[in-house]
């Protein structure tokens, strides 16, 4: 239990994150986090009215990570939205670099993201925190710059977007079924499935329960650059 000492929304925001790290999101709840900073309940109200303030603040965080993870690099927030051609990275390299650095800040907080693909549905656009709004600009900024044209911005923005997502939902599925088992097929159950109904599923089971890793990532998102932006 952490020590008794003021409070902020920034204080009641990191011990949700390190529950949810923790824990897992079910474990999540206005009481749980109060336990972890020693305080009444009712006290963190003052700084995060409700449970989706909560949930909204953890995916504030990420994209919060992944600002600092990129502000030493050529690829930070400064270098991105400047707008000196000449200065800033190149367009392609800074949309990879970027979707490397969100990888990495996913798998530090596995629990927290699918709330990246889930808050979206039920908060508008201009109701999300700042720092996720400042991500959003910044890739349209750059991809702006390019020159590419409004219809290729946007379809290379609705592309990256759910590609990087979808990619980081997809790796960190869920496949062992007993932790203890030495055995790969009987490690992730494997053998449960009928074998005439999924005989797929189980030859290739352990391949898929395997993580692509950055590489597979940093290879999508350049194939989809040059499907909606072919090099001139």
């Amino acid at each position: 239990m952490a020590a008794r000492t003021r409070l902020t929304r920034d204080r009641v925001i990191d011990a949700a994150l390190r529950v949810v790290d923790a824990e897992g999101l079910d474990a999540l709840s206005m009481r749980r986090v109060a336990d972890e900073l020693g305080v009444e309940t009712m006290a963190l109200y003052r700084y995060t009215p409700s449970k989706d303030e909560l949930l909204d603040g953890l995916v504030e965080r990420l994209f919060i990570e992944l600002e600092q993870s990129l502000s030493a690099t050529p690829f930070g927030p400064a270098a991105l939205a400047a707008g000196d051609a000449d200065t800033a990275p190149p367009w392609r390299e800074a949309l990879v670099a970027v979707a490397r650095a969100m990888y990495r800040v996913a798998l530090a907080h596995p629990h927290v993201v699918p709330l990246m693909t889930l808050r979206p549905l039920t908060v508008p656009l201009s109701r999300r925190p700042p720092a996720v709004l400042r991500a959003h600009e910044r890739l349209l900024t750059r991809l702006e710059r390019a020159e590419l044209g409004e219809r290729a911005t946007l379809e290379l923005y609705r592309a990256w977007i759910s590609w990087v997502l979808g990619y980081i939902v997809t790796e960190l599925r869920e496949f062992v079924d007993n932790p203890e088992e030495p055995d790969p097929s009987f490690r992730l159950g494997l053998h449960r499935l009928p074998v005439r109904e999924f005989p797929r599923l189980r030859a290739l089971g352990p391949g898929l329960a395997a993580r692509g890793g950055e590489e597979q990532l940093a290879a999508g998102v350049t194939a989809l650059i040059d499907r909606f932006a072919p090099p001139r």
